[in-house]
């Protein structure tokens, strides 16, 4: 009971200590809330990983809707020239004086197109994100327009130079009629299909090789893929078949527990270059 109750009053103590220190710290106004010097280092981390955190626990149960098609993306295109473009940019176009001027300057989002879950892309979309300037848009926008700029920003915005970008953008500043930007798919990339596994749940099935959490047998393990002759019992294993396997298993093979991940062609050559590296 006496070592008990040491530590209770330790602990008692020490919370009051933390709860001074940091009124004091907050009444005395030394941290600088000015947007000119960026945060600490680990008071950005500590806001980022909040923000992370808190935006995936809150979009986890969202069901996505189809995203690719081209209608879609072009009105998301639409909307992200009058609504996003001001503050976030886009290839070959700098965010407004007002959004240089933030701290935390808004995000590239050509970075989030690739990295973040659609639902998550989705949610801060609609209701924001208190203190960083980025607006909740559910009273301004339809769910429907909400989604479509999700589309653009996932299947279109991350795969755009700077010149497809000016012209699909210029062509809405002239016209008002939205239309998909032309992209043209570039080579996979390993790393980015690295990237891409969390976003597909690859982890939640397979074992891989250094791939952090990988560690589920429900489908077979992905060591040595590149040297294995099919794919799924069904197709050889060339990077063109692996590309069509990763869209859509069930049309390659009727009844595969595979399921189709909504995967774009343009991840899927991405997955497909990493999986190659797995010899």
């Amino acid at each position: 009971m006496t070592r008990l109750r040491t530590v209770i009053t330790t602990a008692v103590v020490l919370g009051a200590l933390g709860a001074i220190g940091g009124a004091a710290f907050v009444l005395s106004g030394v941290y600088d809330i000015s947007a000119v010097d960026p945060h600490t280092k680990p008071v950005y981390w500590l806001i980022e990983a909040t923000m992370r955190r808190s935006v995936a626990a809150r979009a986890k149960d969202t069901a996505v809707p189809d995203l690719a098609s081209e209608p879609t993306i072009a009105r998301g295109f639409a909307a992200y020239v009058r609504n996003c473009e001001q503050c976030h940019g886009g290839p070959g176009v700098s965010p407004g004086p007002a959004a240089l001027g933030m701290m935390p300057v808004p995000a590239y989002l050509v970075t989030v197109g690739r990295e973040w879950p659609a639902a998550e892309v989705q949610w801060v979309v609609k209701n924001g994100i208190k203190a960083t300037g980025m607006p909740a848009w559910k009273h301004r926008m339809s769910d429907d327009e909400i989604w479509e700029v999700v589309a653009f920003v996932k299947h279109r915005l991350p795969y755009l130079s700077a010149a497809q970008y000016g012209e699909a953008a210029a062509k809405i500043a002239q016209t008002g009629n939205a239309v998909a930007p032309a992209v043209e798919r570039r080579p996979g990339n390993a790393d980015a299909g690295r990237r891409a596994l969390d976003q597909y749940a690859c982890t939640t099935c397979h074992v891989i090789p250094l791939v952090t959490g990988a560690t589920k047998h429900v489908g077979p393990p992905l060591a040595g893929i590149a040297r294995r002759s099919y794919i799924g019992g069904a197709l050889a294993n060339t990077p063109e078949n692996m590309v069509r396997w990763l869209r859509s298993p069930p049309s390659v093979k009727p009844g595969t527990a595979m399921p189709d991940l909504g995967v774009s062609e343009q991840d899927a050559r991405d997955l497909a270059a990493y999986l190659a590296t797995l010899k």
